[in-house]
């Protein structure tokens, strides 16, 4: 964990170094927390490509004082051909298919979501596009050092990739998956981000980009066109939130999961839980889960098409309901249908007392898999989301699928501002509620709550089991407590990717800054 005092640029917490110090460079040349959290999201989009990308959807939630907090909706639409009968006469006619041109679906949001951020900034103090987009351009350029989780990731699904157009010219090295450490070139994509600085933002869904992105997209099968890139925007939206006795929590509006969060976090603050890391710390999250997701699995999509607004599973009635719901001392049985997901989650904080929470990603690792050879991006199968049955779910045209991401911010009563979040598909309520609950409620340093051992119910990075899975650096008496208490325990290997990539940023009132990371991911953590 890395302390700021007042009068210093800023903090920054990432999951890749090169992002955070990114971040930090700029907020040490006077830039705000949007602008390093822009640079930062265009450095880690290259330099951890299997978890994030500029093909794909990103999020917002903007603390700045005196303001009410901003969130920022960075999630494509669906094609306007993209329909239940159009994927039915191509062969699929219950599930959506997840890699190639066909899984791509909707359009990716997260380059619009900068655009509108910045726009935060007042043009006439906000540092040039150019100085924004340098180190990311300069790593696609010259190279990045391939981290050992995009080895092991490219490895393992090798297989399902290699034979997605444009896949393995751009992150194979000589058709093999690529070792940690190998230099990894990206010069397609320095041209692109190069092209955005010249022509703005806006171009790469009205430009010359948006043109040659909806050709490659239509000769590989995608509904998407021309017109669905340029009838796209960010959207500005209030946040969700829900107020419980350590003070304020925010997170994301539907079609994400972040309402989830919210309740998992409100239902486990009625249990009144004394002591962290107990059976009842543990049991009290895992259990407040299960009714957050049932909520959630059964109505949670886009917002325009749900049979109630998901601020109105945050009603106090509603959550004292849900509480009592929950034994304190018995496991509710417990089978589902998991989501899958690979993102990035980043926070920043400036001298000026902005706060920034940031999710950014591409679905499943490297997405679709399908690349463009002449701009170097890559995009998500975010529209693996939908389902071509009746449901919240269901496929429309224009319609936006259901987010595994939600970045998180809380205004605690004491005065501090608390960003944080993480990737992990599932488990991102999860893993929130654990750094929250250990660092807010139980009073743990920050970075101890991040390192602390974690858990998942369900699956993530492949996993396809939907057990309770404990890293095994839980105290084995509360294992077998757990396991009594009819929960259905799988253990993981300590600091397992399945347990998320966390991290957090908090402002205190007099100033003071703290951060921290993630030792499961390659991140950093900045504070000067």
């Amino acid at each position: 964990m890395l302390h700021s005092a007042t009068g210093f640029d800023g903090a920054f917490s990432a999951p890749h170094r090169a992002a955070a110090l990114t971040g930090r460079d700029i907020l040490q040349a006077g830039g705000t927390a949007i602008e390093a959290m822009v640079a930062a999201a265009a450095t880690i989009a290259v330099t951890y490509p299997h978890m994030n990308g500029i093909g794909g959807d990103g999020f917002w939630l903007i603390h700045r004082p005196g303001e009410k907090v901003t969130g920022i909706s960075a999630c494509g639409q669906a094609a306007r051909l993209a329909t239940p009968e159009w994927y039915e006469a191509r062969g699929f006619s219950t599930t959506m298919p997840t890699r190639g041109g066909l899984a791509v679906l909707t359009v990716p949001g997260t380059i619009g979501g900068w655009e509108k951020a910045l726009s935060l900034v007042p043009a006439d103090k906000r540092l040039p596009l150019e100085t924004l987009l340098a180190a990311a351009i300069n790593y696609a350029e010259n190279g990045i050092a391939v981290t050992g989780n995009q080895a092991q990731c490219t490895a393992d699904k090798f297989d399902g990739l290699c034979d997605v157009p444009g896949f393995a010219g751009t992150f194979l090295i000589d058709g093999k998956a690529p070792e940690a450490g190998a230099r990894l070139c990206q010069k397609p994509l320095a041209s692109t981000l190069r092209q955005l600085v010249a022509e703005g933002l806006s171009s790469y869904y009205s430009g010359a980009l948006a043109r040659i992105h909806a050709g490659l997209l239509e000769d590989n099968g995608s509904p998407l066109r021309f017109d669905d890139f340029a009838a796209y925007e960010a959207r500005m939206v209030a946040p969700l939130e829900v107020d419980t006795s350590h003070g304020r929590l925010m997170n994301m509006t539907a079609p994400t999961q972040g309402v989830a969060s919210l309740m998992i976090l409100a239902l486990f603050d009625r249990l009144g839980v004394g002591e962290g890391e107990g059976f009842a710390h543990l049991h009290g999250l895992v259990e407040a889960t299960k009714q957050a997701f049932i909520l959630r699995n059964a109505g949670l999509g886009d917002p325009d098409f749900m049979a109630e607004p998901a601020e109105n599973w945050l009603s106090a009635d509603r959550l004292d309901a849900l509480a009592e719901k929950i034994d304190r001392k018995t496991a509710l049985p417990w089978p589902y249908e998991p989501a899958e997901g690979d993102t990035i989650w980043m926070g920043a904080a400036d001298r000026y007392g902005n706060v920034v929470s940031f999710i950014q990603s591409v679905y499943w690792e490297f997405g679709s898999g399908l690349t463009c050879p002449e701009t170097g991006v890559f995009f998500q199968n975010r529209g693996a989301g939908f389902s071509l049955v009746p449901g919240p779910n269901q496929l429309a045209p224009g319609k936006r699928p259901f987010h595994t991401l939600n970045p998180a911010l809380a205004h605690l009563k004491d005065g501090r501002v608390m960003a944080y979040g993480t990737m992990g598909g599932e488990g991102q309520p999860q893993t929130q509620a654990a750094v929250f609950s250990r660092y807010v409620q139980f009073g743990q340093e920050l970075q101890a709550a991040v390192t602390a051992p974690r858990w998942l119910l369900g699956r993530t990075w492949g996993e396809e089991t939907t057990t309770l899975k404990l890293e095994d650096r839980f105290d084995p008496a509360l294992v077998s407590a757990l396991k009594a208490a009819g929960h259905d325990v799988e253990m993981l290997p300590a600091f397992s990717d399945a347990a998320g990539h966390a991290g957090a940023v908090v402002l205190h009132e007099s100033g003071l800054m703290e951060a921290a990371s993630d030792p499961r991911a390659d991140g950093l953590t900045l504070a000067d």
